[in-house]
């Protein structure tokens, strides 16, 4: 188990250094290409970000364990929109407006309604990673088309003949630490006697927010308490839609019962999100205990049942 552990903490590093890479030389090259910074936020740095959701997901599809990736994009909503959106609230306060609300909140609720249908049946088939691909790629195309932005950070930077290099070694290090992590978490699952799901929505899902969750309380102890809610719903978008979709169209994936209550929980925390997003047009720090506090009930949901 200790080995497992310490390959876990390998991985996630992994994982974290070559997420950093991506975005980093993804952009600069984008940049040299004559891509504007929209077309890149909304495209290359959104993709990136989501990389090791996406690989760690798509991993563990094409082996069949499925509970590990729908458990890990479940597992990303909750620290995405609990923890790490609710812990830099406690620090400060986040201003939210109604474009974000009416226009990625929305369909971060319609989406999960839409997995909540698309799962009756305890599956998510090809063509229904499709549609959830589709809409992804409308709904960029619309932002592009409208001059619209989500709050994705572009890391400002210059290109340099390493960034190429840097790119290749960046994804090869994302894919590499993705299967290792699925491999022991597979493994450390069955040592401890617990499901493919609870590692899923924890380890797993702890490991690939881990740039999330750096980039969050860098700012924070820098006292840039700018950062909004915008970046990590965007997040969460590309994950249900996109990572998902793509992984059901590679493989179509399987959940239990227990494990769909679950999203019925997801979509309860998200519609409280949405009404503490809407109060004053801020997430006071009152309300990041909340998102904690819902965080902790939807991870002792799933461990309990």
């Amino acid at each position: 188990m200790i080995i497992e552990l310490l390959i876990i903490l390998i991985s996630v590093t992994g994982l974290w250094v070559g997420a950093i890479w991506v975005v980093e030389s993804a952009s600069t090259i984008a940049k040299k290409l004559g891509l504007s910074e929209l077309v890149i936020g909304l495209t290359v740095v959104a993709i990136a970000t989501s990389a090791p959701e996406f690989a760690v997901t798509v991993s563990a599809a094409l082996r069949g364990q499925t509970s590990i990736s729908v458990g890990n994009v479940v597992g990303s909503n909750i620290f995405n929109l609990g923890f790490i959106l609710g812990l830099v609230a406690i620090f400060s306060g986040i201003a939210t407006n109604k474009i974000l609300i009416k226009r990625d909140g929305s369909l971060l609720l319609f989406t999960s309604l839409l997995l909540l249908i698309f799962f009756y049946d305890l599956n998510l088939s090809v063509v229904e990673g499709i549609i959830l691909t589709a809409i992804l790629i409308i709904y960029v195309s619309v932002l592009i088309i409208k001059k619209e932005k989500i709050e994705e950070g572009v890391p400002a930077g210059i290109f340099k003949w390493y960034d190429i290099p840097k790119l290749i070694f960046g994804v090869a290090a994302i894919i590499i630490s993705a299967n290792f992590l699925v491999d022991s978490a597979t493994i450390l699952a069955r040592n401890i006697g617990v499901s493919e799901w609870i590692i899923g929505i924890t380890i797993v899902a702890g490991g690939t927010s881990v740039p999330e969750l750096a980039t969050s309380m860098v700012a924070v102890y820098k006292g840039r308490y700018g950062i909004s809610a915008g970046n990590l719903i965007g997040s969460d978008l590309f994950n249900m839609l996109g990572v998902l979709g793509v992984a059901a169209i590679l493989n179509p994936l399987n959940i239990t019962e227990n494990e769909y209550i679950s999203m019925y929980l997801m979509m309860g925390s998200i519609v409280v999100l949405l009404f503490l997003m809407r109060g004053g047009w801020r997430i006071s720090k009152r309300d990041g205990i909340v998102l904690i506090l819902i965080s902790i009930f939807r991870w002792s949901f799933d461990f309990i049942f």
